[in-house]
């Protein structure tokens, strides 16, 4: 036993020694310790109580409960499996086919990150509703949406582009000498993908099945529209809080939700630790020979031009309602709602919006580098614990996070260190930090674990400091995980709601609770309007992403205008 902390003492001496990852490691354990793991423990406590005893038989007695937890399920592995799928066949076909429209499937590809979920609800609904546009009056039919189908559908438009972006990033980075060593050998394209290309993108796979099923399972507003009697936990957990107003209920059900966030995060980690999958050893010594065989590029490109068809045909509907009188009724031509969004009303949400989460994107990324590169590179004790806390701010249900946050800085916290933060843009920010940094962290992680050591290694060798290191040879490395990222955080600090819904006051109004409150009005055309500016602020600021950051060696552009 003294020999083990031993060996911890001295990997954290190893660590001290360089100040800059030191300053890095405080920084890193300082923010999850007070604004991930503080906000739980105020929810926790509630959820252990006195009070939570009578609380937890109530749920265990009703069956009511059950079904709820196993929709969750059902649903969360239902959009992780299929937005997977859709993510690696779109970043198959960029990468590995000889097929036309590429920047075309690239654009669809990130377009559903880039709005709010519910908007594709919305647009689902009209289409393919009880009274839908194609449903009722094309084809004749009265289609039920509601419930778990119409969830996977529109959670997985909505979700896929995390793994798309993921294992684009990873694909693009695998040395292309394995696959024509493997074909040079006797290997058939099958084998080849299976026994190369597949176990190489074990991690991204992982990472981006993790990423979907916890943002299926926490998401809020797609369950709430078009979920109808398909109850999940986090939609009870909304309506144990606004509805019953029953803070010790919200927490019981928040623990329950954890569990499978919690079982997927540990299978994942365990899975993926267990072999390696470098491929980056230095410059790659071939290039990307794309597949022409007809039998495999065209079903493949016929699989990507069926699901960008009906992407776009929800995202190309949504503008539709934006320019008609009332969506899904009288469809005459107006701007009203236009004019509405950017010179009245809802100006002032657009500015505040933007500005927020042009704060929270920067810190979100670097952060979620930081924490990556200490948990690849550095052994330290505890580094498992600074993972598994770093995804805590998506396993969690954005309501939860959000009354968390209430809860832990209500009032000034440590004689005054920390101020009442509530009321503030800052708890804004923050909230959209913690929300944002799972993302940068998991696509960091995946990218590091392929870029081999003896790089870095060789450096410090040669004198260069843990800073020079990091600048020079990691980061061009994995300068695609970083905007990814960087895209992932903007995108969705723009489009949180469930997360800030208890934090917007007056003084900072924002985009998609505006949203929310003309849909609860029926004032869908407003909503759709908003959709639209949102999503046009979005790729802007991608655009100017990719103009800063965007490689100019390595990578193709995702986005090529």
């Amino acid at each position: 036993m003294s020999e083990y902390f031993a060996i911890r003492i001295h990997e954290y001496r190893r660590l001290t020694q360089d100040g800059i990852l030191a300053i890095g490691l405080l920084i890193s354990l300082g923010f999850l310790g007070v604004f991930v793991v503080y906000p739980l423990i105020k929810i926790l406590s509630v959820g252990v109580s006195i009070e939570a005893v009578s609380v937890y038989q109530r749920l265990v007695a009703a069956r009511g409960t059950w079904r709820v937890i196993g929709n969750t399920l059902r649903m969360g592995l239902g959009v992780a499996s299929a937005g997977t799928l859709l993510g690696f066949l779109f970043a198959f076909v960029q990468v590995k086919l000889d097929v036309p429209f590429k920047r075309f499937f690239n654009l669809i590809g990130i377009l559903p990150i880039i709005s709010p979920p519910f908007a594709v609800a919305m647009s689902a609904i009209v289409l393919f509703g009880r009274s839908g546009l194609i449903t009722k009056r094309l084809l004749g039919i009265r289609y039920d949406i509601y419930g778990l189908d119409g969830l996977i559908l529109v959670m997985t438009i909505s979700f896929f582009p995390v793994a798309y972006l993921t294992l684009l990033a990873m694909m693009r980075a695998l040395d292309p000498a394995l696959e024509e060593a493997a074909v040079n050998l006797g290997a058939g394209r099958w084998r080849v993908f299976r026994t190369v290309t597949v176990p190489m993108l074990i991690p991204g796979l992982a990472s981006s099945f993790l990423l979907l099923f916890v943002e299926a399972i926490a998401d809020l507003a797609n369950p709430l529209l078009i979920g109808g009697n398909f109850t999940v936990l986090s939609s009870r957990i909304y309506l144990a809080i606004i509805g019953e107003y029953d803070l010790t209920a919200g927490a019981v059900l928040s623990i329950i939700l954890l569990l499978p966030s919690l079982t997927i995060f540990f299978f994942q980690h365990y899975w993926v630790s267990r072999r390696s999958y470098v491929s980056v050893t230095g410059k790659p010594t071939g290039y990307h020979k794309p597949i022409r065989s007809p039998w495999i590029k065209w079903p493949l490109f016929g699989l990507s031009l069926i699901a960008s068809g009906l992407i776009l045909l929800m995202y190309g509907f949504i503008f539709v309602g934006a320019v008609t009188k009332v969506w899904g009724i009288n469809y005459a031509l107006t701007l009203e709602h236009f004019h509405f969004v950017i010179f009245g009303y809802g100006s002032k949400a657009m500015i505040d919006t933007t500005l927020l989460a042009s704060i929270a994107t920067p810190i979100a990324g670097l952060m979620g580098m930081l924490i990556a590169f200490l948990v690849v590179r550095r052994n330290f004790m505890g580094r498992n614990l600074v993972d598994f806390t770093s995804v805590l701010g998506l396993a969690v249900p954005g309501t939860v996070v959000g009354i968390g946050f209430i809860l832990a800085f209500n009032q000034p916290m440590w004689g005054g260190l920390i101020p009442k933060l509530t009321g503030t843009a800052l708890i804004i920010i923050l909230a959209y930090v913690v929300r944002c940094i799972p993302g940068s962290v998991r696509s960091g992680v995946a990218a590091l674990q392929q870029v081999d050591t003896a790089m870095e290694e060789a450096s410090a060798s040669l004198g260069a400091s843990s800073v020079m290191t990091f600048g020079k040879i990691t980061m061009p490395l994995i300068r695609p995980a970083f905007l990814t990222g960087m895209i992932y955080s903007f995108a969705r600090s723009m489009t949180s709601l469930s997360a800030i819904i208890f934090l917007v006051t007056p003084r900072w109004r924002i985009m998609t609770a505006q949203i929310l409150n003309e849909a609860e009005t029926g004032r869908f055309g407003n909503a759709a309007a908003y959709c639209v500016v949102l999503i046009a602020i979005v790729l802007s600021a991608i655009g100017l992403m990719y103009a800063g950051i965007g490689s100019k060696t390595g990578a193709e552009r995702l986005i090529e205008m």
